[in-house]
């Protein structure tokens, strides 16, 4: 899906700059070199992660010398990677900052004191942040998404793989959406092959999921417009792309 999407779309809303999760693009479950590599050829500029980001172990060397992949940045210090970084597109300079919430997640540690404390170094480099907040409860999103509003340009929530439909600008202009959504197989559950789920739901016995290789697929993602001289951003644009063969 990227390969047939990223670069039409950026043709398409003129996109500049694009940043993707990649936590579970291996095979679903975590990231490795190979596959961070073709999401690069793919269009994408830079990748952040989540709580799969370490599922492939020999991806921790390539995580460690990458300075356009990072994982959240509220794991513990000693974790391999970085949990912010910046890219530069046509003279602006972009920091994306990565966060995991901790409601119904791994053990990590408070994001909203994690922002506090990566934020004044970012904003010392540029105007235009972007957070990506990686957590399960749609209310936790939402809190950092008041709490970072007017100092970041813009805060979209990734994990739970089903898009939400709540895209705004909050009141200190910074653009926020709740779930970004899945890019991926439509069928199955949330891209895994609904078997072995369901027989986990209804057993409670655990088996392997295996990727939905059949039947139609989706392309989500948001395009959003941000003054560079400012760092506010002015609009937010839901793409959910359904049914492609």
């Amino acid at each position: 899906m990227l390969k047939r999407c990223v670069a039409l779309l950026r043709e398409q809303h003129h996109v500049d700059a694009c940043i993707a999760n990649g936590e579970n693009a291996a095979g679903g479950f975590g990231l490795t070199a190979q596959t961070a590599e073709e999401m690069f050829e793919s269009g994408v500029d830079f990748i952040t992660g989540g709580n799969h980001i370490f599922d492939k172990r020999d991806f921790t060397e390539y995580l460690e010398t990458s300075d356009r992949i990072i994982r959240p940045a509220n794991y513990p210090p000693s974790a391999p990677g970085r949990g912010a970084g910046t890219l530069s597109v046509g003279g602006t300079t972009i920091a994306v900052l990565n966060l995991m919430g901790r409601t119904f997640m791994p053990p990590s540690d408070d994001p909203f004191r994690c922002a506090d404390s990566h934020l004044p170094e970012l904003r010392a480099q540029t105007p235009v942040v972007i957070v990506d907040v990686h957590a399960e409860a749609t209310s936790e999103k939402i809190a950092l998404g008041r709490y970072l509003d007017g100092r970041v340009s813009c805060v979209v929530g990734t994990h739970t793989h089903v898009q939400t439909a709540d895209e705004q600008i909050l009141p200190g202009g910074t653009a926020y959406l709740s779930d970004l959504g899945m890019t991926g197989p439509t069928e199955g559950i949330i891209g895994m092959e609904a078997k072995a789920v369901l027989d986990r739901f209804l057993t409670g016995l655990s088996e392997r999921f295996s990727v939905q290789r059949n039947g139609s697929r989706q392309f989500c993602g948001a395009v959003v417009t941000i003054d560079p001289s400012s760092g506010k951003a002015s609009e937010i644009k839901r793409i959910f792309l359904k049914g492609l063969p």
